[in-house]
């Protein structure tokens, strides 16, 4: 049996074994599996109508696309399998903890607390810990994702607690639901005097999607009109059934301005831990976890905030999260105070990476510094991969002449002071909807102020760079100054989520609509050498309007279109309309061929509106 061939193409001929590739791989990538000849699987995709070159990272479904041809099964790995199998080519076994049962030891429970925009979630977590965040946030809105350690007490023993705080706008869907997966129970905080809103909704579909434990605490029950009550009833509809009415989720009461049964909510969070989850982890491995939240401090490089989920972290450990690696410098607590070592459930900045990880990075404990360098190194260049892929618009032989023509883009670059803001920002632009005639592409994202570099960029690629809750550094400003480049500032997010949908509405060509402005029909034709064929006509309907355009219509159909009523006159005299009812005289620029009994139908272009 003959290879298959494609356009004359010769192609090694598969069996459909499986062929598994990363996400963004090449076409080199693809031949080397096959033990083939990448130049062949370019010209076979040229066939295919799909224009790509050898070492360019291309889609999913090209990669499939080209399979197929060939009979392989192609599997494009996830990011978290091809994480998983980097690991194990360096022998570290992530998400599991080592030894038996006996070496596992009970951890605190990690908490989020989630809920709806202004009904009291930061408020809660500051009575609980005693301090004043909210205050320093732009517009009272939490920016930014911490984590906090508090002591509290069950039945004489005392326990800890370990709390992520949430950003509260919508915006932040994204790191609301990282925050869910690295939880253990999700605390939805509802106000009595508001009700379920839309985001408490979105919060509980994140934590029932996350399979957490969930316990309500029903706030600002101090308020006039509040109704505890019927937060029990309305949340029923959501599968949340307080015990009293026989179910099993636990609903607290709570004012948390007050400082009203604050201790009943934590005693409510150790109750379900106990009963619904087995809280054990082992301290004496290697640590691994989560990096909460990152950002690029001016005097102490990049700061990464780390819940550890299993082991023990240590001043002086190597270690690696996302893409990015170091030795453990330095650890803080939520206090500022100098910590040597973290246990599980335990959240500390640590200071010491080289590069600023990505909020939801998982972080792990290697054995030396080249180790946790490596695995760095192939973690970025696969990301790089990805984001080239997904980046990439396909062109294929059909549109290519449409690619190549002038697309109405708007790009993006966009600097913050943490890596978890920007990635929600992205993420909450990428979902701007004005249909397909304008796209939104982010060029460059990033942790710290905006540099000579990001400038650089925008010059190079007509950018509009955002920067959120960072500043231009001088010579940046400078620079950006005069070449004109356009830097906005915003503290809280949906001010720049608003601007650029405005942006990208004005963006959009107009889009113009026919009205109908009235009907004429000819009585009379007259020539003449001067003007040509003039029209007598009697107004039938609406008005006839100088420079309107017109259609010339005869029996019922259309002689010529895109006329225009050049000249107008009431008699003897100029005239710039004519109502219905009356006569005129009227001439159509060069177009002759006008007749008795033919219709003038003018009618003007305006613009339509945009919803």
């Amino acid at each position: 049996m003959q290879a298959p061939s494609v356009g004359g193409v010769r192609l090694p001929k598969g069996k459909g074994e499986t062929v598994r590739l990363p996400r963004g791989a090449s076409l080199t990538d693809f031949a080397e599996k096959i033990d083939a000849n990448p130049a062949s699987l370019v010209q076979v995709l040229f066939h295919l109508g799909e224009m790509v070159t050898a070492t360019q990272s291309v889609s999913d479904d090209v990669l499939e696309l080209l399979g197929g041809e060939m009979n392989y099964d192609v599997q494009v790995v996830s990011p978290e399998e091809e994480d998983r199998e980097l690991l194990e080519s360096f022998s570290i076994s992530y998400g599991s903890d080592e030894g038996d049962d006996d070496d596992l030891a009970a951890r605190p429970p990690v908490v989020t607390v989630m809920g709806h925009v202004d009904h009291g979630k930061t408020r809660l977590l500051d009575t609980i810990r005693k301090t004043k965040v909210a205050e320093a946030e732009a517009g009272g809105i939490t920016q930014h994702i911490g984590a906090y350690q508090v002591d509290t007490e069950l039945e004489g023993v005392d326990r800890k607690i370990t709390f992520i705080d949430t950003p509260g706008h919508e915006a932040f869907t994204a790191m609301r639901a990282r925050g869910a997966k690295s939880t253990d129970i999700a605390v939805i905080v509802v106000a009595a005097d508001d009700g379920v809103m839309p985001q408490t909704i979105e919060a509980i579909n994140h934590a029932q999607a996350a399979d957490v434990p969930i316990v309500v605490a029903v706030n600002k029950i101090d308020k006039e009109g509040a109704n505890p009550q019927k937060i029990r009833q309305q949340l029923t509809e959501y599968g949340l059934v307080a015990e009293e009415y026989g179910g099993d989720t636990m609903f607290v009461d709570i004012s948390a301005r007050q400082n009203i049964n604050i201790e009943g909510l934590l005693e409510a969070v150790l109750l379900t831990a106990d009963a619904s989850l087995d809280l054990r982890a082992n301290p004496d491995m290697e640590a691994q976890g989560v990096a909460i939240e990152a950002h690029l401090d001016r005097g102490r490089g990049p700061v990464a905030t780390v819940l550890v989920q299993r082991g023990t972290l240590r001043v002086g450990d190597s270690v690696v999260a996302g893409d990015a690696s170091g030795r453990v410098r330095r650890m803080l607590d939520e206090f500022g105070e100098d910590v040597k070592e973290a246990l599980p459930s335990r959240p500390v900045q640590v200071i010491g990476f080289t590069s600023v990880p990505g909020a939801g990075d998982t972080f792990l404990v290697v054995d030396e510094d080249r180790v946790a360098r490596q695995i760095a190194d192939r973690r970025r260049a696969r990301e790089r991969n990805a984001q080239l892929a997904s980046r990439r618009k396909r062109v294929s032989l059909e549109d290519l002449d449409a690619a190549l023509k002038e697309t109405n883009e708007l790009n993006l670059i966009i600097k913050g002071d943490n890596s978890g803001t920007v990635e929600a920002l992205e993420d909450a632009l990428m979902k701007i909807d004005v249909g397909e005639e304008v796209q939104l592409r982010v060029l460059h994202r990033g942790v710290g102020a905006i540099t000579e570099g990001d400038i650089n960029l925008a010059i190079a690629s007509d950018v509009i760079v955002l920067g959120f809750n960072v500043r231009a550094e001088g010579k940046a400003t400078e620079l950006a100054t005069r070449e004109g480049i356009d830097i906005r500032y915003y503290s809280v997010i949906y001010q720049a989520i608003d601007e650029i949908e405005q942006a990208l509405k004005g963006m959009l060509k107009p889009i113009y609509e026919e009205v109908e402005l009235g009907t004429a029909e000819v009585r009379e034709v007259f020539r003449s050498s001067r003007v040509g064929t003039i029209a007598g006509c009697l107004v039938t309907d609406g008005i006839i309007r100088r420079n309107a355009k017109a259609r010339l219509v005869r029996d019922g159909a259309v002689v010529a279109e895109s006329l225009t009523v050049n000249s107008l006159k009431r008699f003897k005299d100029d005239a710039t309309e004519v109502r219905d009812g009356y006569e005129c005289g009227l001439t159509l620029g060069s177009f002759n061929d006008i007749k008795v009994d033919d219709k003038i139908m003018t009618y003007e272009m305006r613009e339509k509106p945009r919803e």
